[in-house]
């Protein structure tokens, strides 16, 4: 749920802003700030919740502790990426496989009822994927919007 406030927000605060020291309403310049400011914060749970994010890795993928660092900082980069112009398309596009390849995770830390922040199986198990499966697909589509031009 955080990660949708924190990137619906500053979406509006972007727009706002941009309207009153531009003039104009830019989406684009908002949209990407929003899924920029998004990713810095998810990227800041891999540091801050590392012993959860590893355990949301299933028991087949190696060095998971390395995966959930290199994928933080990877999170970290795609995001700044998508403030500039030049960059914004080929982040938006590795961004959109990052989302698709992450979803595998989500399910499985759902399948052992994991709480992340906590690191422990008292989270709310296959219930959260009701939330979490739309969200990945409005991640998504926000992505091929506001980044990679598809849909425009």
């Amino acid at each position: 749920m955080k990660p949708l406030i924190v990137l619906l927000v500053t979406f509006f605060l972007s727009l706002i802003i941009a309207r009153l020291s531009t003039g104009e309403w830019s989406l684009l310049f908002a949209g990407n700030v929003a899924m920029c400011c998004m990713l810095l914060l998810t990227a800041f749970g891999h540091f801050k919740f590392t012993n959860g994010m590893v355990m949301m890795l299933p028991p087949v993928i190696p060095f998971k502790t390395a995966v959930v660092y290199i994928s933080g900082i990877v999170e970290i980069v795609l995001g700044i990426m998508l403030l500039f112009p030049p960059t914004r398309n080929i982040a938006g596009n590795l961004l959109i496989i990052l989302f698709i390849v992450l979803l595998p995770a989500n399910i499985y830390a759902a399948s052992i009822n994991l709480n992340i922040e906590m690191a422990n199986h008292e989270g709310p198990g296959y219930g959260y994927l009701y939330f979490r499966v739309p969200l990945q697909l409005l991640f998504i589509g926000w992505v091929l919007y506001f980044s990679t031009g598809w849909f425009r």
